[in-house]
C-alpha cells in the first residue's frame, strides 16, 4: 500500500519555529559525532525543508542532503533554500519524489544518515518496519524527530481537555484503506523494532511549548485537534463548539499556554 501524506505548505512554515525550538539537539549532537565527511543525509517526508534547515548547521561537511517526498511543490520549495553546515559552507541537495510506503535498503544506499520530522505517527506499522530494515541493511544511522505522544496539556484547564485528547488520539490510530496508523504508538514501536536487531536507541522529549507569543499556530492547533476528534465521534461536536470558544477568548486574551508532547529517536547499529 503506498502512502500519501496531505499537509499544506502553510501548516509547514507555521510550526516551523515551534519544530526547531523542540527538536533534541542533544540528540542531534550525538548523531553528529557518528558521521564521517563527506556526509549523505537523506531526509523522508522533506515537506518543505524544515529538518535540513535546522539540521545541516549542526553537521560537519561537505554535505549533500537528498529529500525525498511524495508532493513535487514542497520539494521545490525545500530545494530552493540556501543552508550552510557547521562550517558555514553551503550544503548540496537533491530531490526524489515518491510515495513514502515501503521503504527499502537501496532507497538509502550511501546515506551517513536517515532522517524524518512529524513522519512516524502517520505511518502504519509495516511501513515503519519497512523504513528501520533499511536502515539496518544499510548500516546507516537514524534521526527520527516529533512523532505525537498523545500528550498534550494546556493551562487553563478545561474538562474537555481529556475527552477531546482520548478522541484525538483514537483518530491518530484509525484505519485508512486498510492501513492502521501508529499514532502516539510511533516511537515505541520504532524503537522496540530497532533494539530487537541489536541496535541502540535513545528517545529524547520534545516538547512544543506554545505562549502569547504563538497565537497563530495555538489557534490552529486547536482547530485541527479538535476536528480529529470530532471525527472519530461526531456526538463531541456541539461541545467542540463550545470548547473552541472559550479557548479563542482565552488567546486572545493572552491567557492560553499549551505543550504538545512529542518525542525524537536516534538509532545506531552496534
Amino acid at each position: 500500500m503506498s502512502v500519501v501524506i496531505p499537509v499544506s505548505a502553510d501548516w509547514l512554515t507555521l510550526r516551523e519555529g515551534a519544530d526547531a525550538g523542540s527538536r533534541s539537539r542533544a540528540l542531534a549532537t550525538r548523531a553528529a559525532r557518528m558521521l564521517r565527511p563527506p556526509v549523505t543525509v537523506h531526509d523522508l517526508g522533506s515537506g518543505t525543508g524544515s529538518m535540513v534547515r535546522w539540521l545541516a548547521p549542526l553537521l560537519p561537511g561537505p554535505q549533500t542532503w537528498v529529500l525525498h517526498d511524495w508532493n513535487p511543490a514542497l520539494l521545490e520549495h525545500a530545494a530552493r533554500a540556501t543552508v550552510n553546515d557547521v562550517e558555514g559552507q553551503p550544503i548540496a541537495m537533491r530531490t526524489r519524489v515518491g510515495e513514502l510506503g515501503h521503504l527499502r535498503a537501496a532507497d538509502v544506499a550511501g546515506a551517513s544518515l536517515v532522517t524524518a520530522s512529524a513522519l512516524l505517527d502517520v505511518l502504519a506499522a509495516d511501513e515503519v518496519e519497512a523504513i528501520v530494515q533499511a536502515c539496518v541493511e544499510a548500516g546507516t544511522p537514524a534521526l527520527f524527530g516529533l512523532s505525537v505522544t498523545g500528550r498534550v496539556t494546556i493551562d487553563p484547564l478545561d474538562p474537555g481537555d481529556r475527552v477531546f485528547e482520548v478522541a484525538f488520539n483514537d483518530h491518530q490510530r484509525r484505519s485508512v484503506d486498510g492501513r492502521r496508523l501508529l499514532g502516539p504508538d510511533a516511537v515505541t514501536v520504532t524503537a522496540g523494532l530497532f533494539r530487537s536487531r541489536g541496535w541502540s536507541v535513545r528517545v529524547a522529549d520534545s516538547p512544543w511549548q506554545l505562549g502569547g507569543e504563538d497565537g497563530a499556530l495555538i489557534a490552529e492547533w486547536i482547530d485541527g485537534w479538535l476536528a480529529a476528534a470530532v471525527a472519530e465521534r461526531p456526538a463531541l461536536q456541539e461541545w467542540a463548539e463550545e470548547y473552541a470558544r472559550a479557548r479563542t477568548r482565552q488567546l486572545a486574551a493572552g491567557e492560553l499556554r499549551v505543550a504538545v508532547h512529542h518525542e525524537d529517536l536516534l538509532a545506531w547499529p552496534p
